[in-house]
């Protein structure tokens, strides 16, 4: 998996160039213009058709783009929607830090999605927001809405976000852009869990590339929420003429969710990493036991092998001399040493039992 993935253009190239927006999503944009009182919605909607409700003050209009862009696409929507250059470049290459920029008296900030794929795999999906008095432009180029919570609330015209502007729906986006990153360490923590018990069960290979798979998913959490943390903090503390005074007070509340998350990040990256101590210690325990009973099967067999090994210096012929091996004469000398080593052994495995060395 590709990790610090960025998409930027060659050095030397002149600021604002546009590059299209690659995804395998077709290109859509869904308007949503609200009041307290009133409501609409569009899906499949073109770029002329947004002019008409940026105009009109007395509403709230959200503007999502969504799928793959094309440059022309890109500079129409620049062009309705009075976005900066500067915004279109950072829209279209993916891979920006997250960030928080002001332009005049409208904002444009980066965000970071963290999604966990259906076989496991962590990435993180970009999203820019760009947000005046009375309208906010959402990009997101994968095929998942995560915004459907949102315009669910809308919809049914729950809590205050119809009654509040364009600052608010821009907490709102956020808090549940934040809040995706709970289920993504709660499945990080049953993986950590599942992987605990592996180790102290039958510690493997695969087991040490899984503990590393999770060090680098974990990584890339990391990188993602670390700037986005520090991007809230500017936004809930510094004055914006865009942002209403009794909306900080929601915004310090998304800061405190991706506090929450930071802390349970460090944790599991802790646990990860003494996995890895974990498992090598497992390891060596393994090696150590091996070597133990390796030592001890050598141990009895040095006795009988230092007794068969006088036996069998075949002496005997010397029959008439007081130094010839007596037991070779012996009708039952080949029964008899038979049951001295059988003795040896009982002894010494006697001897390893009392010191618990088996």
């Amino acid at each position: 998996m590709k990790i610090f993935g960025k998409q930027y253009h060659p050095p030397g190239t002149s600021p604002g160039t546009l590059s299209p927006i690659v995804s395998d999503v077709p290109f859509a944009i869904h308007i949503t213009d609200y009041t307290d009182t009133k409501f609409f919605e569009k899906e499949s909607a073109t770029a002329a058709e947004c002019q008409p409700y940026l105009s009109n003050a007395d509403s709230t209009t959200w503007i999502h783009v969504s799928g793959g862009a094309s440059v022309d696409r890109l500079r129409e929507l620049g062009r309705l929607l009075q976005l900066h250059p500067l915004v279109l470049e950072d829209v279209a290459n993916k891979g920006q830090r997250a960030k928080l920029e002001e332009y005049g008296d409208q904002l444009f900030v980066v965000v970071h999605l963290p999604v966990v794929d259906a076989d496991g795999k962590t990435r993180t999906e970009q999203v820019s927001l760009f947000v005046g008095r009375g309208f906010l432009v959402s990009f997101h180029e994968a095929a998942s809405d995560p915004f459907e919570p949102v315009r669910a609330r809308l919809r049914a015209q729950s809590g205050k976000i119809r009654s509040r502007r364009s600052d608010y729906l821009l907490y709102a986006l956020l808090d549940n852009i934040v809040d995706h990153g709970f289920p993504v360490l709660e499945w990080y923590g049953e993986q950590i869990e599942a992987l605990e018990e592996k180790l102290l069960d039958h510690p493997a290979r695969d087991t040490l590339a899984e503990i590393h798979q999770v060090r680098r998913d974990l990584l890339l959490v990391r990188r993602m929420l670390w700037p986005q943390r520090e991007m809230l903090v500017q936004l809930y503390r510094e004055e914006y003429p865009c942002i209403e005074q009794d909306t900080r007070m929601f915004l310090r509340d998304c800061y405190d969710h991706t506090v929450q998350i930071m802390d349970l990040m460090e944790s599991y990256r802790e646990m990860a990493a003494s996995m890895l101590e974990v498992y090598l210690s497992s390891v060596s325990n393994r090696l150590n036991e091996s070597m133990r009973l390796l030592t001890m099967v050598a141990t009895v067999f040095i006795p009988l092998t230092f007794i068969s090994s006088i036996y069998g210096m075949n002496f005997g012929t010397n029959s008439h001399s007081w130094w010839a091996m007596p037991e070779l004469r012996w009708d039952y000398g080949y029964p008899a040493i038979w049951l001295v080593m059988i003795v040896v052994v009982g002894l010494m495995l006697h001897l390893f039992k009392r010191n618990k060395w088996l």
